[in-house]
């Protein structure tokens, strides 16, 4: 891990954010739109929402972690998927999907590659640049 001022409260956020992801993954069928999809207007919307949902997790994780163990992380959010998607088999009013595993396993590949294109280690950058700011 990056070398953060602030990791406890890094690690704390970040078990948050994959809590939220995993309670969306769980939740029934159409809890956001009063029964209907989200994305109903948009062919596989379902899929375009597993992709932006791993976008964002590649992202926010590289934020934390050197370049060298950007492949671990891929490992490590591709298990989460598959958890996400083990678990969505498990309940009665979800289905787990081969094309959803695609999704987020794509959206992990191009999340770390913004990362790589720059973004990466982003948590670093904003404590430094915080702690500038406060003391001024």
């Amino acid at each position: 891990m990056l070398p953060l001022r602030h990791a406890p409260l890094w690690r704390l956020l970040s078990v948050l954010l994959l809590i939220l992801v995993l309670a969306a993954m769980l939740a029934p069928p159409g809890w956001l739109s009063s029964g209907s999809s989200v994305l109903s207007w948009f062919a596989h919307g379902d899929k375009l929402l597993h992709g932006l949902t791993f976008i964002v997790l590649a992202t926010w994780f590289a934020g934390f972690f050197e370049r060298r163990r950007y492949l671990a992380l891929a490992v490590w959010l591709t298990v989460f998927g598959l958890v996400g998607e083990a678990c969505q088999f498990l309940v009665g009013y979800r289905t787990a999907d081969w094309l959803d595993i695609a999704a987020n396993s794509l959206g992990i590949l191009l999340g770390l590659g913004i990362a790589l294109a720059g973004l990466g280690g982003w948590g670093l950058w904003f404590e430094n640049r915080y702690s500038r700011r406060t003391q001024h």
